[in-house]
């Protein structure tokens, strides 16, 4: 059995609970500070909990990633964090995939995000796309975003079966 297996029975992505709130907003500053996230505060990550899915590992959140839904065609992974001292061992690709499988259920037709490693998501079945097939991101959320007349980030999608 390789060590990605056993990663994957024992460590089962859940849905995010009040307790995790500084576990989440911890991981997420890691990211904003290397500047590969936006910032989120812990009112916003607190206010927005429900959409939260994480990873826990030694009593502490490993990873976290979260479902935005915008209408019922598309909704986006946000937030999507792992640590860094536990990355290569598919932490993310289980958010991904528990975020996939929300979407799925709830009945969504497209995932979207916007990353700046697309490859990981190809692997997920994601393909790279123009931001502006998205309005209701690019003008519901992106145009608040201090990135917004010089965003780099790359925009994927997947079709949900």
């Amino acid at each position: 059995m390789s060590h990605a297996v056993a990663l994957h029975s024992t460590y089962v992505p859940r849905n995010a609970a009040v307790s995790d709130v500084d576990g989440i907003y911890r991981l997420l500053e890691e990211h904003i500070e290397s500047g590969v996230l936006l910032p989120r505060s812990k009112a916003n990550i607190t206010d927005e909990l429900m959409k939260f899915t994480v990873i826990e590992h030694n009593s502490q959140i490993a990873a976290c990633g979260s479902l935005e839904i915008f209408n019922d065609n598309l909704c986006e992974v946000r937030s999507l964090a792992v640590d860094p001292h536990l990355k290569k061992l598919g932490f993310g690709r289980q958010i991904v995939e528990s975020l996939i499988d929300s979407a799925t259920e709830l009945g969504l037709k497209r995932i979207m995000a916007l990353t700046y490693v697309p490859d990981f998501f190809h692997k997920l079945g994601f393909i790279t796309v123009p931001k502006s097939i998205f309005p209701e991101k690019v003008w519901g959320v992106c145009i608040r975003c201090h990135k917004f007349d010089d965003c780099d980030e790359i925009a994927v999608l997947k079709i949900l079966d």
